[in-house]
């Protein structure tokens, strides 16, 4: 689990661990599965400068408890904590681990926003662009590299995890809806992304009642600590705070960025404030709560550089046996998804990337090494909008060839791809061997599944060609001998059902412009789910 705490007082910690055996006492002989809490802070506010020291503070506390936590900080944020000659607050931040949340944070417009029209190469650049500025910022002034990101509020896209790659960022590390994967850690966009959990936000405080309910917090943990003691792999929790809710009563961004606005520097205006008792009875609910959750035996806070070594992705920079090959293609069917092995996962990409240079390797009759070295994006685009641009059969005609024992070879009219839809048809092994090679020319140079895949001059969608190349890498893998034909059938990427469909509710993040919603940001997004697979903790292996 992952959890974002702030620190409170150090003489209210120091009575609270007079009753920590009573919170021992009551989890009796618990298995070999430890509680990882992973504790970090968006660090936003750069307007209301007691954040400054209500971040500091939160980070005293922490080092003095022997707790290393993960400060998000937004570019615009560590430029101000410089230019208010702030060493004092980079010092104690900087004893833990620095990730990054955005240039800006707030101002218009935000990630989602000038995504939301772009295409996936335009995306990605933009991204870089805007935010890379505020990442080499943060970097030079904390003296760290970032290792996480998390998106401001919602306004989460699909290009940033691309940019963010290239940078060396190699953690996503924020709550959101847009992707998940049954609430655990999982893997996508080539990221470790813990992300979409569930039991952090059950331990955070109701602070429209002004910071209560922490009785219920403390007896939510112990349910989630005996839940996940109980498995030998343990669990992990995922919990967030901003140092400037600890001082505030409306978000510094609600106040002045709220519906789309986007005034002038010069027309900031200042939250208002809690009174000095307010603010220490949130303090005081945080260090509750991080002694609590200190005190039980098999808990470990951990940080995001921290997370990914505990779910390392075993996969990678691995050479794979034919053996092992063979059993990737055995798992392939028409709903393309990740695959789950004994000592590792795979995403769709990945089965793909394997099982196209394996063939590679027969149709040029030069083996390659099947060492997986990365995780290719997904497609650019659709098949169907491929389709519809011209780079496909013309709208409303069939995707697949599918007259019964049709074979494709050679260059052939539009009149001979129409076709009823859903029935297979058939390549003959000289065309696709082609392709084979031609596919891999498109992997190594784009890193990326192609939106469309040629066999001659029919285009078929990359998921009936990744059932095609499972079905000639078993028979070759078995009988050493390509097949005369080879049949391509329709096929679905199963995998896209663990990202949202697009909604105005998706986005419900009060910065937005009313109504704000982002269906082109979606569709990007469940392309990329070809790179979505599940983070495995090392225990479970």
């Amino acid at each position: 689990m992952i959890i974002r705490l702030f620190a409170g007082m150090v003489a209210y910690g120091t009575l609270l661990t007079c009753f920590a055996p009573a919170a021992r006492a009551q989890v009796v002989n618990p298995s070999p599965g430890r509680v990882y809490v992973i504790l970090y802070f968006d660090t936003e506010d750069y307007i209301l400068p007691q954040s400054d020291d209500a971040a500091k503070r939160l980070a005293g506390f922490l080092t003095q408890q022997g707790i290393r936590a993960t400060f998000k900080v937004v570019g615009e944020k560590a430029r101000v904590l410089e230019r208010r000659g702030r060493s004092d607050v980079i010092g104690a931040l900087a004893q833990h681990e620095i990730g990054y949340h955005s240039n800006t944070h707030s101002q218009h417009p935000t990630p989602a926003e000038y995504e939301a029209p772009l295409d996936w190469s335009d995306g990605v650049e933009e991204f870089t662009r805007r935010e890379r500025s505020g990442y080499d910022d943060v970097r030079r002034i904390f003296g760290q590299t970032p290792i996480s990101y998390g998106q401001p509020g919602s306004s989460w896209a699909p290009e940033a995890f691309a940019a963010l790659k290239d940078w060396g960022v190699k953690v996503y590390l924020a709550e959101g809806k847009q992707v998940g994967l049954n609430g655990k850690p999982f893997w996508y966009g080539g990221l470790l992304n813990i992300f979409n959990t569930t039991e952090g936000s059950k331990l955070r405080p109701d602070t429209d009642a002004g910071w209560d309910g922490l009785a219920d917090a403390r007896a939510r943990f112990q349910e989630f600590y005996l839940r996940m003691t109980a498995k030998r792999e343990g669990g992990i929790i995922s919990l967030y705070f901003h140092p400037c809710e600890f001082i505030h009563k409306e978000f510094w961004d609600a106040v002045n960025f709220a519906h789309g606005a986007n005034p002038a520097p010069a027309e900031w205006q200042s939250p208002p404030t809690k009174s000095p008792e307010e603010s220490e009875k949130a303090l005081r609910y945080f260090q509750d709560l991080v002694t609590y959750m200190k005190s039980f035996p098999q808990v470990e806070f951990i940080t995001a550089s921290q997370a990914l070594r505990l779910f390392r992705d075993t996969a990678q920079r691995r050479t794979f046996s034919t053996e092992e090959l063979a059993e990737i293609a055995k798992q392939v069917d028409a709903e393309v998804s990740f695959q789950v092995h004994d000592d590792y996962n795979l995403t769709a990409s990945e089965v793909f990337y394997l099982l196209n240079r394996y063939l590679a390797g027969v149709v040029s009759k030069s083996p390659r090494p099947l060492l997986l070295d990365g995780t290719p994006y997904g497609p650019a685009s659709t098949f169907e909008d491929a389709a519809a641009s011209g780079l496909g059969p013309p709208a409303g005609e069939a995707a697949l060839p599918t007259r019964p024992g049709q074979v494709l070879g050679g260059a052939m009219g539009n009149q001979e791809r129409t076709a009823d839809a859903g029935r297979p048809y058939e390549v003959a092994w000289s065309a696709f061997g082609r392709t084979v090679l031609d596919v891999e020319d498109y992997l190594e140079k784009r890193n990326q599944i192609p939106s469309v895949v040629w066999l001659g001059s029919t285009p078929v969608p990359p998921e009936s060609y990744l059932g095609a190349l499972a079905q000639v890498a078993t028979r070759l893998l078995v009988r050493a001998e390509p097949p005369e034909k080879v049949a391509v059938a329709p096929a679905h990427l199963a995998a896209e059902q663990y990202v949202a469909a697009d909604s105005p509710q998706l986005w419900n993040w009060v910065i937005f412009p009313s109504g704000f919603h982002a269906p082109k940001v979606m569709q990007l997004a469940k392309l990329q789910a070809w790179t979505l697979k599940p983070a495995r903790p090392a225990g479970s292996r």
